[in-house]
């Protein structure tokens, strides 16, 4: 975080002053109902515990939930000590949060160096009509860039947002102001995600890690043991089948409620000429304040599923987002919908037309290259294991490795001419436009001002190939962001001309200025 902690010495009352004048406030005292909320886990796994066991709970469940639940205690009770030492206040240009019990901590930051607020609210914080603000500041990442007020009531979280946002000239109508709302219709979309097939396999380690935890063993339960019984090896052939529709219906069942959870009143706007807001959430409700001066650029991020369904999303580059797992959280500006409308949004977060003008494209020894990633790192072990299976114990695995051979080979071809076509780069106006992905086919918009650094990365099969990846240093969003393979000759200079200033000296020889030689761009070693 880039604010300070002072501490006065002064012998005698400090002259009042605007900052001495602000009141300092405390959170709300339903803090402590909050902190309690925590208890509820080993209360819902003793209930738990007493359904599956028909009421007969065993020692070491027991034992179990009585450290869990002093665990538990122990957290209410470090949380009741941080609710009683923490209050906080906002003068005419800083916020200030002290806390601390034995060494008492005080947190100033500049009021102009706010860039976001998330207002964050679980359904028990709703249920006690209080919230949770986190205020970014610039520069925030890892060291913990944020201040954070747990339990305000949302009423004046309100009023405090909207006084840590304000700024000089805020408050004026933006001329193009950006407003997406919730279309029902998007939910055809939510089923084209990786939660159709991955949520199922977490939501299931999850419950096998709580009856685990609980001394439960899942697959001694009656019902569990039944249906391996009526439906195990001998009906394969009807088994397989049927248990992968039946995770494609959950998968998809699941889907849809995330999305209705993650994007229930959904709304996409300009709350004034300088900041730029995203509402929602159904159970947990968020509110994400971003900064025109912080939004570095737009990405639109269409997974293969997605894409083939015709949908896309799109995220926020900008900074004061917290770390890289927060940013993903706060940086989503529009959910899985239609590419047209993924387009029109992340344009007018831009507050200019999405750059789709054709790309510079890479060059063809990029396509040999991934040909063979594909080949040694996806179709060779598999084949290999099963041809080593098959010659040990039955021939069966000898055909399915020849045919998991030639399939595999097949999908790779198709994937890495898809991962070819995808790779693009170019310049439009401010912005440098980057194009890369199968799996997940992103195009990068940044503005070229936003560039702090250049990384030029090559490896010995590279080298030879003649390629070099070139990845812009970035203080917002995922702070990283590749141009894989590109033309070693040509990598330089794109350098050069989409952030000048940065790689001037190195393209110039020593004693150019004084000859007059002619600059000549870098070559890869």
């Amino acid at each position: 975080m880039t604010g300070h902690s002072s501490y006065s010495s002064h012998p005698g009352p400090p002259a009042p002053s605007p900052a001495h004048a602000a009141r300092w406030q405390r959170l709300d005292p339903r803090t402590l109902l909050v902190h309690c909320g925590w208890m509820a886990p080993p209360l819902g796994s003793l209930a738990l515990t007493a359904l599956a066991t028909g009421g007969r709970i065993t020692g070491g469940a027991w034992a179990t939930l009585i450290a869990i639940a002093a665990s538990f205690a122990v957290v209410t009770a470090i949380g009741l000590i941080r609710w009683a030492r923490t209050d906080f206040r906002v003068t005419d240009d800083r916020f200030e949060v002290r806390s601390g019990l034995l060494t008492r901590r005080l947190r100033s930051v500049p009021l102009h160096r706010i860039r976001t607020v998330d207002l964050t609210a679980t359904p028990l914080h709703r249920l006690l009509g209080v919230t949770v603000l986190r205020a970014g500041t610039a520069g925030s990442g890892d060291g913990g860039g944020e201040l954070s007020l747990e339990a305000l009531k949302a009423a004046e979280a309100d009023r405090l947002r909207a006084r840590l946002i304000a700024r000089a000239g805020a408050g004026a109508a933006s001329d193009d102001p950006v407003t997406a709302r919730i279309n029902w219709r998007w939910l055809r979309y939510a089923p084209l995600t990786f939660w159709v097939v991955g949520g199922v396999f977490a939501a299931a380690g999850s419950v096998y890690r709580v009856l685990d935890g609980i001394g439960i063993e899942p697959w001694k339960i009656g019902f569990v043991r039944r249906a391996f019984t009526e439906f195990g090896a001998s009906m394969l052939w009807l088994t397989v089948p049927a248990a992968l529709l039946a995770v494609l219906a959950l998968g998809s069942v699941g889907a849809v409620a995330l999305y209705v959870e993650n994007w229930w009143n959904y709304r996409l706007e300009w709350a004034d000429a300088h900041t730029l807001r995203v509402r929602r959430g159904l159970f947990t409700t968020r509110s994400v304040t971003i900064e025109r001066a912080r939004l570095r650029g737009v990405l639109l991020r269409e997974p293969l599923l997605l894409r083939a369904g015709g949908g896309a999303l799109v995220r926020a580059v900008a900074g004061g987002l917290g770390n890289r797992e927060e940013n993903r959280g706060r940086s989503a500006l529009l959910p899985p919908a239609p590419r047209r409308e993924a387009l029109r949004v992340a344009g007018g977060t831009l507050q200019s037309p999405f750059p789709t003008m054709e790309l510079t494209p890479h060059p063809r020894v990029a396509l040999r290259r991934r040909r063979v990633r594909g080949l040694l790192f996806a179709v060779l072990p598999g084949t290999a294991v099963l041809a080593v299976l098959g010659a040990v114990w039955t021939p069966v695995l000898l055909h399915c490795a020849w045919i998991y051979a030639a399939l595999g080979t097949a999908a790779v071809g198709w994937l890495a001419r898809d991962a070819y076509r995808t790779l693009g780069h170019g310049i439009r106006g401010r912005y440098l436009v980057v194009r890369s992905g199968t799996f997940s086919r992103d195009t990068l918009a940044l503005q070229r001002e936003a560039i702090a650094a250049w990384t030029f990365t090559t490896s010995p099969f590279t080298r030879r190939a003649g390629l070099v990846t070139l990845t812009a240093a970035v203080a917002a969003g995922e702070e990283r962001y590749r141009l894989p393979d590109l033309a070693a000759d040509d990598a330089a200079a794109l350098a050069s001309a989409a952030a000048p200033g940065i790689l001037e000296e190195f393209l110039t020889p020593p004693g150019a200025a004084r000859s007059g030689a002619r600059e000549r761009p870098l070559r890869s070693r």
